[in-house]
């Protein structure tokens, strides 16, 4: 599998240098499998950390029934945070950093010890959980106009673009997960909404399955590392000079603005 995921990593690396999406590795190796796919992703992973960046946590995507409709899969998938993806609080995006950006709101976990498959909980998950906060994920893709397949998002580590993080640190056991309420803001207009039990019926729930997942791999996950557990609603397509915006009932907002370069 060596040659095959150097090759569609080298693939994925063609957008990103010359700012244009490519084809879809489901078009050009239709019987590409999501083991194989997920082996393009550790690659391209394993690549970044030797060139010097970190790994700061992973992500839980295709949690909620409204994104797996608009991507027509029926599962989630995950990828992993590095360094080079945070973005602050209220920071701006220069519209360089991304291809065809696409904002969703979720709430993040803030492990304080290890999660390590195979029979994780979700108890088990707020038990090892420091606190939670609101996040906005900027899901990007290579894939030239998402026409992505289940394999197309995986090899492409997800979808995973940039991040951020924002509101106050709140216990888990301070709260109802299932419960919280989300609204998400497009230049201060409401463009939906949602609740924790969109993903899997608790954001728990997804951190639990990712656990497990990572465990065919051999991967924790870390005390210290940041799970963004899925987006609560559709995510919102994004251009130079747009400001979103999501409101998370008792854990505050989160805030991102896009700018032309």
């Amino acid at each position: 599998m060596t040659d095959k995921a150097n090759k569609y990593a080298l693939h994925l690396k063609q957008a990103l240098e010359n700012r244009r999406g490519v084809e879809p590795i489901t078009k050009l190796d239709p019987a590409i499998t999501i083991a194989e796919a997920y082996q393009v992703q550790l690659l391209t992973v394993d690549k970044k950390v030797k060139a010097g960046h970190r790994i700061v946590g992973k992500k839980i995507g295709l949690t909620s029934e409204a994104m797996q409709q608009l991507l027509k899969v029926d599962q989630p998938d995950y990828g992993h945070l590095l360094d080079d993806m945070i973005v602050e609080n209220g920071g701006s995006i220069p519209f360089s950093r991304v291809l065809q950006p696409r904002v969703e709101a979720e709430i993040a976990f803030v492990l304080k010890r290890d999660l390590i498959g195979p029979r994780v909980t979700a108890l088990d998950v707020l038990l090892a959980t420091d606190y939670v906060l609101p996040a906005l994920e900027i899901v990007d893709s290579r894939i030239a106009d998402w026409k992505i397949k289940l394999q197309d998002t995986v090899a492409d580590n997800a979808s995973s673009g940039l991040f951020v993080l924002g509101g106050k640190p709140v216990k888990p056991d301070a709260i109802d997960l299932p419960q919280v309420g989300m609204v998400l803001y497009k230049n201060g207009e409401i463009m939906n909404t949602g609740v924790g039990a969109a993903a899997l019926g608790d954001p728990a729930a997804c951190v639990a399955w990712l656990a497990n997942q990572l465990f065919e791999f051999g991967i924790p996950l870390k005390a210290g590392e940041v799970i963004l557990s899925g987006a609560l609603s559709a995510a919102v397509n994004a251009q130079p000079g747009d400001h979103f915006h999501a409101r998370l009932a008792h854990l505050g907002e989160v805030q991102v603005h896009f700018v032309a370069e």
